[in-house]
C-alpha cells in the first residue's frame, strides 16, 4: 500500500484547465548507430515491456478515496501494455528544429489521463539530417527530476548493443486498499489533521525569512530567528537577502498554449568560467539565465530595478532511498541580479547570492514545501489550490519563475541501438510560478536547456533561447586568458 504524500497530491491539484502538471524530456536521437539504421515503435514498445520493472512509476495508476477526503493511492495495473503509451508522428518537410518545438509544445499542452499510468512516449521522426526524437512525459506526482532521470537511464545503454536485463523478481504488487479502509482511514486523518498542521505551522516558523510572500511580513526574521534560537539553533543562520518579487511581464495568469525552444551549450566552457571565477557550475547556469532574462525584460521594456526572484528544485532524495515513486524535493529562493548592467557584476553577485542560499538551506530541515502543502486538509486543497494559484498569480506572485539544472552523466548513451545526441528537459508552468520556466540537463559534455513558456506571457520563446547562447558568449570572452582579451581588442573584435 503506497499513499500520495501532500506533496505529491499538490502536483495533482495544481492541474486546471490552463495548467498540465507533468515533467517531460526530449532526446535528440541519431539512428544511424543503430543495427537497421532506425528507431521503430515497436523497438521501443520491446525495450519498454523488457524494462518497465526497472522503472515502478509507470506502472501504477491512482486509485482516488471517496469523495477525495484523502490523497490518492497507487495500485498497480497487472497486465499493463506499455503500446498504450506509445505513439509516434512524423514531421513535415523539411523537419527542422522549429517545427519539432511545435509538435513537442502541443504534446506538452496535452494533460495525462488519470485513469491510466500517468506516462506517455511520443516518437517523432523525420528531422533534419536522418535524426529522430523522443518526447517523454511523466506526472509530476509520480517523479521528481532525479528519479526521472533514473527512469531515463533505466532505458538507455552504454553501446548501440542493448544489456541483457534481468527478468524482475517475484515481488508483491502494489495494491490500494478497498474504498471501505480508504474511507475508514481518511476520516482518522480528518479528526487528526488540526494536530499535524500545528506541527507543520512550528516546523515552518524556522524558515519564515526565505518562504515566499511570507519573507516579506513584517516581523518574519524576527519570527524564524526566535524559532531558531529556541530549536538551539547553534550555527548563525545567514541572513537572507530581500525576496520581494517585481512584476514581470511573464507573471499573471496563463493560458493552456505552450511555447518550446532548446538549445545546448558546451560543458566544458561552463566548467572554464566557474574554475576562473572561483564558483560553481550552477553558478554558472543561474548568471546565464539572469542575462537572459535581462536581456528580454530590456527588449519589452520591462526591466524591473530590483532582482527577479528564482525558486531552485533541489533534491534531497538520499543516496540509500529506494523507492523511486513520488517526490523528494524541496527549493532554494534566491534573487537573481538582473538589476546589474555589467555582466561580471552579474557573475559575482550570483555566485555570492547562490552560497547564502546554500548555507542556509543546508543549515535548515529543508521541509517546508513538504509542510506548506500539509497544512490545509487534503478534500480543501483539492478544491482550493487552482483558484488560490490564479488569484495569487494576479495579487501577489511569490517567485517570478523556477530554474532547474540537473546533473546527467558525461558519456555517450544510446536508445535502441540510436545514440543519444542531447536531452533537453521541460517542467510545468503555473500561474503561481509563471509563464516562462528554464531548465537544463548536463550530458556528454553539453548543457542541454529546455525553455518553456505560456505564448501570451512570453511570445517569442527562441529569442529567449537566443538570449541564453549571448550570455554564455560574454561569460566565455570574460574567463578568456587576458593575452587574448587584447588581441581580440587590437583587431576590433
Amino acid at each position: 500500500m503506497r499513499q500520495l504524500t501532500a506533496l505529491d497530491a499538490q502536483f495533482l491539484h495544481a492541474e486546471s484547465a490552463t495548467t498540465a502538471a507533468h515533467v517531460a524530456g526530449v532526446a535528440i536521437l541519431d539512428p544511424a548507430w543503430a543495427p537497421s539504421g532506425v528507431v521503430t515503435r515497436e523497438a521501443l514498445i520491446g525495450l519498454m515491456r523488457e524494462r518497465l520493472h526497472l522503472t515502478p512509476a509507470l506502472s501504477l495508476r491512482l486509485a482516488g478515496v471517496p469523495f477525495g477526503l484523502d490523497h490518492p493511492y497507487w495500485t498497480e495495473v497487472p497486465g499493463l501494455d506499455v503500446a498504450d503509451h506509445i505513439y509516434e508522428t512524423t514531421l513535415p518537410l523539411p523537419g527542422d528544429e522549429a517545427q519539432l518545438a511545435e509538435v513537442i509544445a502541443r504534446i506538452h499542452e496535452r494533460r495525462l489521463d488519470r485513469a491510466r499510468p500517468l506516462w506517455e512516449m511520443h516518437l517523432i521522426q523525420g528531422l533534419t539530417g536522418g535524426r529522430a526524437a523522443l518526447y517523454a512525459k511523466v506526472h509530476h506526482c509520480a517523479i521528481d527530476g532525479v528519479s526521472g532521470a533514473d527512469a531515463l537511464a533505466a532505458l538507455l545503454d552504454l553501446t548501440p548493443e542493448p544489456r541483457v536485463v534481468d527478468p524482475p523478481a517475484p515481488a508483491e504488487a502494489t495494491t490500494a486498499p478497498g474504498p471501505a479502509a480508504m474511507f475508514a482511514s481518511a476520516v482518522t486523518r480528518s479528526v487528526t489533521h488540526p494536530a499535524r498542521a500545528l506541527r507543520s505551522l512550528v516546523r515552518m516558523a524556522a524558515d519564515l525569512d526565505v518562504i515566499p510572500v511570507a519573507a516579506a511580513l513584517p516581523g518574519a526574521r524576527a519570527m524564524a530567528a526566535a524559532t531558531r534560537t529556541i530549536w538551539r539553533d547553534t550555527e548563525q543562520a545567514p541572513e537572507m537577502p530581500s525576496l520581494a518579487v517585481p512584476y514581470t511581464p511573464f507573471n499573471g495568469p496563463i493560458s493552456a498554449e505552450r511555447r518550446f525552444s532548446y538549445g545546448s551549450i558546451p560543458l566544458a566552457d561552463v566548467k572554464r568560467i566557474a574554475k576562473t571565477f572561483g564558483i560553481s557550475v550552477n553558478d554558472v547556469v543561474m548568471t546565464l539565465c539572469a542575462s537572459a532574462l535581462r536581456s528580454w525584460l530590456r527588449e519589452c521594456d520591462a526591466l524591473p530595478d530590483q532582482p527577479l526572484i528564482a525558486a531552485v528544485p533541489v533534491a534531497v532524495r538520499t543516496g540509500d532511498a529506494q523507492d523511486t515513486v513520488g517526490n523528494r524535493l524541496s527549493v532554494m529562493i534566491t534573487p537573481m541580479p538582473t538589476d546589474l548592467a555589467s555582466p561580471l557584476d552579474r557573475l559575482r553577485v550570483m555566485g555570492q547570492t547562490m552560497r547564502t542560499a546554500k548555507r542556509r538551506f543546508a543549515g535548515s530541515p529543508a521541509t517546508w514545501l513538504n509542510e506548506l502543502s500539509a497544512v490545509l486538509p487534503a478534500a480543501v486543497t483539492a478544491l482550493a489550490t487552482p483558484a488560490v494559484f490564479r488569484l495569487a498569480s494576479i495579487v501577489l506572485p511569490p517567485i517570478n519563475l523556477i530554474i532547474s539544472n540537473v546533473p546527467g552523466p558525461q558519456l555517450p548513451l544510446y536508445l535502441c541501438g540510436a545514440r543519444v545526441l542531447g536531452y533537453h528537459p521541460m517542467s510545468v508552468l503555473t500561474d503561481l510560478s509563471g509563464g516562462v520556466n528554464i531548465t537544463c540537463f548536463s550530458y556528454d559534455g553539453s548543457l542541454d536547456f529546455g525553455i518553456l513558456a505560456c505564448p501570451g506571457r512570453v511570445k517569442d520563446v527562441w529569442r529567449l533561447m537566443g538570449h541564453l547562447q549571448e550570455a554564455m558568449e560574454e561569460l566565455t570572452e570574460l574567463a578568456a586568458p587576458a593575452p587574448s582579451r587584447e588581441a581580440r581588442e587590437t583587431v576590433g573584435v
